[in-house]
């Protein structure tokens, strides 16, 4: 099982349906993904998992 494969989706869909119900929190939620992605492809999801 691809740990990154199954949370992008959901974290996406998330995302997505709180940006729809309060779209303030548009920049929190953008900032947090793309912090969280970045530090996936700096570290790698094998140490994220461990």
């Amino acid at each position: 099982m691809n740990f990154n494969v199954l949370l992008t989706p959901m974290v996406s869909l998330i995302a997505g349906i709180l940006i729809l119900v309060v779209p303030r929190l548009l920049n929190f939620i953008v900032a947090i993904y793309l912090i969280i992605i970045g530090l996936i492809g700096l570290f790698g999801t094998g140490h994220l998992l461990h």
